[in-house]
């Protein structure tokens, strides 16, 4: 029988195959395409599979992509490799369409004469203006040495080497990294600023019942002293108001002991938040945590109805206490799977929903003691420039952050399968990830931002971003010529931000980095 198999030709193996094939599509009920054309039918499904490639490389155009088109995923890789990222012969944008943006210049560019000015001496030097937790006196007040910082990705939705390389890199490049609400995990912690994030899940800070310890929380924050503040998510922008589950199949023991949570036991993060119920309860939270652990605390959210809000800005108006910080998610979605109804609908888009919130903390008289943190596709200095004159006063950056350390846009961060080994447990596609050289890469594109940006504010006629003012920024607000100043579209004016030079910053005690 060997001998007269080994007689068979290959090609008529590859012919048993496919008719195997064919016969079993024949029989099964599942794929109508594959029943009705066996074996060809498979083609349909395959092309289908590598659409969103196909259209990246050979059918869109330049600008034509979403969540980021080939211009901007060119930008990012550019600069972070440190390579030319200019074009030439002028933009490919249609300048006049809907949205569009544009940023006066003045007709004298803001001149650095100082040759000792921080800025002469590195030309990326960009921390924030303000000072979490100065207002509300906090222990431990907390200046982010740079505008621009890791956004909220768990360990779990990215990889132990992608949060490696981004917490390496961000050391380098003197900016903070959020978790994210999957906890502290060692990956966070090698040199960089880290600003502690949790959920409704409380991940790393849970009880046994699934609610919040403070004691886990003081216990954690004594450890790790680069731990500089504390973030509470109310809601994000891919799915604001909805809960995840995360599979008992996922959990490593690892992951367990980040999470404090059973291994093999699916685990719930429910839409509500256990520790509170109302806005009152949550601002106990707040001065708690702040109380405990003497850190800035604020709240991360993406914004929708304002009734809560307006409550909000009520008390603290009344009590003098509040979060130190308020970071404003847009509704465009982020790096969390979520169903496309809520990607697509729910909460507002990042420019609606910050401007209804800062102009309502403004109208209260607030908006001077709260750090304001920008979380929604802003990671281009121009877009950061409209940002900041709408009264942003740091920005976090996840997706961009994540293409710096090589994400190519594939969108399969839900299933377990990034080709670029960033979004994945899969150890063999890990493997392809050098934490050193994406550090590098993840830093160099923070300071080539930072730089562009004081370049794009010099030619303003400022020195610092927080310089802007509404009226710097005009915006396309029909399609049809017509343009209008932020102060006009929006219809309020941003509250000035107290600036007295570059070198008051970079003298600052509170001034995070690498020292």
């Amino acid at each position: 029988m060997l001998d007269f198999l080994g007689t068979i030709s290959w090609w008529v193996w590859v012919l048993i195959a496919l008719a195997i094939v064919a016969i079993r599509d024949v029989l099964q009920k599942h794929h109508t395409i594959s029943h009705n054309f066996p074996i060809v039918g498979h083609l349909r499904y395959w092309l289908e599979s590598i659409g969103p490639e196909m259209r990246q490389y050979f059918v869109a155009n330049n600008r034509e992509e979403l969540p980021f088109n080939r211009i901007e995923r060119g930008w990012i890789y550019a600069s972070a490799k440190n390579e030319n990222n200019y074009e030439g012969f002028g933009t490919d944008r249609d300048i006049f369409q809907h949205q569009h943006f544009f940023v006066n210049n003045a007709m004298m560019p803001h001149e650095i004469k100082d040759e000792n000015h921080p800025n002469k001496i590195d030309k990326s030097f960009l921390p924030c203006a303000k000072v979490m937790g100065e207002f509300n006196k906090r222990k431990k007040p907390f200046r982010p040495a740079s505008i621009i910082n890791v956004s909220a990705m768990s360990f779990g939705s990215l990889s132990a080497k992608a949060v490696e390389s981004m917490n390496k890199g961000v050391k380098l490049a003197d900016a903070y990294h959020n978790t994210g609400e999957g906890g502290l995990s060692p990956y966070h912690s090698h040199g960089g600023d880290v600003v502690f994030h949790f959920g409704t899940g409380y991940f790393g800070v849970r009880n046994a019942d699934g609610g919040f310890s403070l004691e886990k929380l003081v216990s954690l924050v004594e450890k790790n002293p680069f731990i500089r503040a504390i973030e509470v998510k109310l809601s994000q922008g891919a799915k604001p108001g909805k809960g995840g589950v995360l599979p008992g199949a996922k959990i490593t023991p690892e992951i367990s002991e980040i999470r404090s949570v059973e291994i093999g036991k699916d685990v719930l993060s429910p839409p509500n938040h256990k520790a509170f119920s109302n806005v009152p309860e949550m601002l106990d939270f707040i001065e708690k945590i702040a109380e405990a652990t003497g850190l800035p605390v604020g709240i991360k959210a993406a914004i929708g109805k304002l009734d809560q809000w307006k409550e909000l800005a009520d008390i603290m108006q009344k009590t003098g206490k509040g979060p130190d910080f308020i970071t404003v998610d847009g509704g465009e979605g982020g790096t969390g799977a979520a169903p496309p109804s809520f990607a697509d609908h729910v909460s507002l888009p990042w420019v609606y929903g910050f401007s209804d919130l800062y102009k309502l903390f403004k109208d209260k008289g607030l908006s001077e003691r709260i750090v304001f943190v920008g979380s929604g596709k802003l990671g281009f200095p121009a877009k950061a420039a409209m940002a900041f004159a709408m009264g942003v006063d740091c920005i976090n950056v996840a997706r961009e952050s994540m293409m710096s350390i090589g994400c190519i846009q594939a969108q399969v961060c839900h299933t377990n399968r990034c080709p670029t080994g960033i979004a994945t447990q899969n150890k063999w596609l890990q493997n392809g990830i050098d934490p050193e050289l994406k550090a590098q890469r993840l830093a160099q594109y923070y300071k080539t931002f930072r730089k562009e940006l004081i370049e794009i504010t010099h030619a303003a006629g400022y020195e610092h971003p927080c310089q802007f003012k509404m009226t710097d920024i005009e915006i396309n607000i029909d399609g049809n010529d017509l343009a209008k100043d932020l102060s006009r579209t929006y219809m309020y004016e941003k509250t000035k931000v107290p600036f007295s030079g570059m070198q008051s910053l970079k003298d600052c005690k509170y001034l995070g980095g690498v020292k």
